[in-house]
């Protein structure tokens, strides 16, 4: 086999990186995957992971190349190497004679752990791992946390005017941002398992927490529509309220995550008030920050902040993190903070 430069398994890792951004709204609880198949003649199958039930992304690309024999296959996670709802993947590369497997980072679930690199290892086939391994590790950052922890990767989304203002002294808030910031939302909604607001909320606004603002067809799981999130409420929704059936949870908000990691929620959208967000903030349960922040000024201190609960005493005691991202979405940005620290899913 001719050598292959790093800059070339660069290139085609970050391929993968691409076909697996595909899978991210069907994967879950799996981890979105993407696989690129390089065959001996030049030729690429690219593979990504379908819904839970259906084919790993390995098994994808293998089933799309017309000949596998002698060929690299870069992944972006470490093929499974156990019997779950599919086979395992390291057996169907090994049976389909690939040469070399390029990986992008270890998989960090108990079941696989090393266990599938050693496999490909033992039968022969030459094993590569960490190439764009931190691309990689930022795309399947819910996942990995969710494996690491056994808890959900939490995302406290917020829409607020320029002064950090979320709602009118009258109490209205529809709308503070425009509908570029609305789409972008769901679209975070429908990258999460399961999202949850406060019985405030639910009484005040009647949402229905779906994702009918975010319609690509193509990324449908099924013709009738998107996959909504799973609807969490803390407290006790009204009977008739459009968020029904959901998860009523009364209780320590630690008990309600290990509940929902146990469940499979791999990412947790957080959307209630400013006492829901504040509950999540303070104890920094919190692992990614999104803010829309429409040009707009309440210009006044009787409109509703952010957060709504004690805050710093001093500026010594000021919560920071660093900023990740921001995009214009219309007339608004859309903001994106990771706490400060190394380690985003300390909270």
């Amino acid at each position: 086999m001719a050598d292959v430069s790093p800059v070339v398994d660069r290139d085609r890792m970050l391929r993968a990186i691409d076909v697996a951004s595909r899978a991210r709204h069907r994967a879950s609880p799996n981890p979105w995957v993407g696989v690129t198949l390089v065959q001996t003649d030049g030729s690429i199958a690219w593979g990504a992971t379908q819904p839970p039930g259906g084919n790993h992304a390995e098994i994808e690309a293998l089933e799309s190349a017309e000949d596998t024999v002698g060929a690299t296959v870069y992944t972006t996670l470490e093929p499974c190497s156990h019997h779950g709802r599919t086979g395992p993947c390291t057996e169907a590369l090994i049976e389909a004679g690939v040469a070399r497997v390029v990986v992008g980072i270890q998989d960090p679930d108990p079941k696989v752990a090393g266990a599938g690199i050693a496999r490909l290892r033992e039968a022969g086939i030459e094993v590569d791992l960490g190439v764009a391994g931190e691309e990689v590790e930022q795309q399947l950052r819910p996942y990995l946390h969710h494996r690491r922890t056994g808890r959900p990767w939490v995302v406290l989304k917020l829409a607020a005017t320029l002064d950090g203002r979320v709602a009118a002294p009258d109490g209205s808030s529809q709308w503070i941002t425009g509908p570029e910031a609305r789409a972008d939302a769901h679209r975070l909604r429908a990258e999460s398992d399961a999202i949850l607001v406060g019985a405030g909320t639910v009484r005040a606004d009647d949402p229905s927490l779906t994702v009918r603002d975010w319609p690509p067809t193509e990324l449908r799981i099924d013709p009738t529509g998107v996959r909504d999130p799973r609807r969490v409420v803390l407290g006790t929704a009204p009977e008739g309220a459009k968020v029904h059936p959901c998860l009523e949870f009364e209780g320590e908000l630690p008990d309600l995550l290990d509940q929902l990691g146990s469940e499979g929620v791999v990412q947790l959208m957080v959307e209630g008030g400013p006492r829901v967000a504040h509950a999540f903030h303070h104890p920094r349960l919190v692992n990614e920050y999104v803010f829309y922040v429409a040009p707009a000024l309440f210009a006044g201190s009787d409109a509703a902040s952010l957060f709504a609960g004690a805050g710093a005493m001093s500026i010594e005691g000021v919560w920071r993190g660093r900023f990740e991202s921001v995009q214009q979405l219309g007339a608004d940005l859309r903001v994106t903070v990771l706490p400060g620290g190394a380690d985003p899913s300390e909270g």
